[in-house]
């Protein structure tokens, strides 16, 4: 997987659109794991730099919120939801099934970049129970057979399709 080197001008660029304000440092955070896929050290020191906080401030935030990486995180982002509805009706036998499928366990990329796989403990798509997202698009009603029709939107093939057992 390439990782895209930090540039420091770019994170000059992200800290002084938000005004180099620490009331703003989540926002940049944001805006640096848009651009990177994840937050690199150097990204945080930057930020403390251009800020004028402790390192340790900015690092906190960006451990803190569970949305952010510090490790490079693929370019989709698969999140199945384990929360009491989904696990009822087989987030386990899903999330089995993006295991096998993609190839990696939960938080870890796929080799090529493509995906990363996480749990999440709810959505707050109860009603669609088995969710899951990719990015930012919401999928319900999923299940292993369903999911290499899921996948494909992101990949153009059906990748994982290894013939899942039905969820039932």
């Amino acid at each position: 997987m390439a990782i895209k080197p930090v540039s420091k001008k770019k994170i000059q660029e992200i800290a002084r659109s938000w005004g180099s304000r620490e009331g703003f440092l989540v926002e940049m955070l944001q805006d640096v794991q848009t651009e990177y896929r994840y937050i690199p050290t150097e990204a945080i020191e930057q930020i403390a730099k251009e800020v004028g906080v402790p390192v340790g401030r900015v690092y906190h935030l960006a451990t803190f919120f569970k949305r952010f990486s510090l490790n490079p995180r693929g370019e989709h982002v698969v999140s199945v939801c384990t929360g009491t509805a989904c696990h009822v009706r087989g987030a386990p036998r899903l999330v089995d099934a993006c295991t096998r499928a993609l190839g990696v366990g939960v938080g870890e990329t796929t080799a090529d970049g493509q995906f990363t796989l996480e749990t999440v403990r709810c959505l707050g798509c109860c009603g669609l129970a088995a969710v899951m997202t990719v990015n930012d698009d919401v999928h319900g009603h999923v299940t292993s057979t369903k999911l290499p029709r899921v996948l494909k939107r992101y990949t153009g093939t059906e990748k994982g399709d290894h013939g899942e057992a039905d969820d039932q």
